[in-house]
């Protein structure tokens, strides 16, 4: 793929923001590097002890969630590497958006985060529930909506999960399922297996059932309108809420004719998973060295490290890291031209806000011309925040 590999010694093609102030982005950046994170682990009352154990942590039961990089308010990640070690990822991102998170991410997002990234292990099935959109989120939270996508790293022996309806109902027909216990028979179960995709936008009925292994991209977002939960009590003893109203304004009633994604899972390949208005999503397993030039998306990059270990070098200032199977980091929109180098398959999540203008794909040429592999200078392009 041309877009964002660098195979052979090919060089590919980016576009180069430049901040005022800054150099160009080729040029070294000695404060910014591939962030790495503390474990910030939630329990659930669903949750099992898979998560640390995978991660080398000391053993702890009903750990849901491993929330890999968030900059949500209510649970921030800790910086674990490098220079900004022990500063939280939202104070980071508020000194350095531009950078970062990418000049117009920074602008349409007021320079906040706009992904949130998980692993999630469900020894029990997850509450049945569904997400509101930016517009509702907005207007009855100040919050984002949440659209989210799910990659099945494992998955046992007839395991499952529940995405979208299978016969279409009215609302007044959703809220007497809800009351007497049936509404599970109204939604498409799906048997998942270990590389499955499933694409869940805001409005989606959905739940994970136990035996589920997964990664989850997904809107900077904490809300969560749950719709029923088999009548169990949480972790505290109590009755968990069900928003069962404000569910029934968020649902998307209709059926589609397909919910798992279709994807290529190639070798040795950069594979388009997702590519929606939130994010874009690739997921590439390789033997040895692979170079990724994401420059010209203007966004930061997530890379989730799904099996095997594998060290990223960023080429503009040499910064390299040791990421860990079933850890997570962080890279700034500035230094996104990086090699990964392992025995390894990764996931990565982005922001697509790549200029496909003339004069977009005119800079991309001048990049690749003047591309700091051939020892030339970088042109300077300057945006302009939306």
């Amino acid at each position: 793929m041309l877009e964002e590999e660098h195979v052979n010694g090919k060089c590919t093609t980016g576009t180069v923001p430049v901040v005022q102030g800054l150099s160009p982005l080729c040029s070294p950046m000695e404060e910014l590097y591939p962030m790495l994170f503390e474990p910030n682990l939630h329990e659930t009352v669903w949750g099992g002890s898979k998560l640390t154990r995978w991660k080398g942590l000391a053993w702890r039961d009903h750990i849901g969630e491993s929330w890999e990089v968030s900059a949500v308010d209510s649970s921030p990640c800790t910086v674990a590497n490098g220079s900004m070690a022990g500063r939280l990822l939202t104070d980071v991102i508020a000194a350095n958006p531009v950078q970062i998170l990418g000049r117009q991410v920074a602008g349409r997002y007021g320079g906040k985060m706009p992904l949130l990234v998980k692993f999630i292990d469900a020894r029990h099935d997850l509450s049945v529930q569904v997400h509101p959109d930016d517009a509702m989120a907005m207007r009855e939270h100040g919050k984002f909506g949440k659209t989210e996508m799910w990659y099945v790293l494992d998955a046992e022996p007839g395991a499952c999960l529940y995405s979208g309806f299978k016969t279409s109902l009215s609302a007044d027909e959703y809220k007497k399922k809800v009351s007497d216990g049936t509404l599970t028979d109204a939604l498409a179960r799906h048997e998942v297996h270990k590389g499955d995709v499933f694409y869940i936008p805001a409005g989606r009925v959905h739940a994970i059932c136990s035996g589920v292994l997964l990664a989850e991209v997904q809107q900077s977002s904490d809300v969560t309108y749950r719709i029923y939960d088999y009548g169990r009590p949480g972790l505290d003893g109590k009755p968990r809420e069900l928003h069962t109203e404000l569910a029934a304004k968020a649902l998307d009633y209709q059926v589609q004719e397909e919910y798992r994604t279709e994807y290529s899972q190639a070798m040795g390949k950069a594979n388009r998973v997702i590519e929606s208005p939130f994010f874009s999503v690739r997921v590439t397993e390789f033997d040895g060295q692979f170079h990724r030039n994401l420059i010209k998306y203007d966004s930061f990059v997530i890379c989730m490290c799904l099996q095997g270990d594998c060290r990223l070098k960023v080429r503009s200032t040499g910064h390299e890291i040791l990421l860990r199977e079933g850890y997570s980091c962080l890279i700034p929109a500035a230094i996104s031209d990086y090699d990964i180098i392992g025995r390894t398959r990764v996931l990565e999540a982005f922001i697509d806000n790549m200029d496909r203008s003339l004069s977009g794909k005119v800079m991309r040429f001048l990049h690749n011309r003047d591309c700091p592999r051939c020892a030339r200078t970088v042109p300077v392009v300057h945006f302009n925040p939306k």
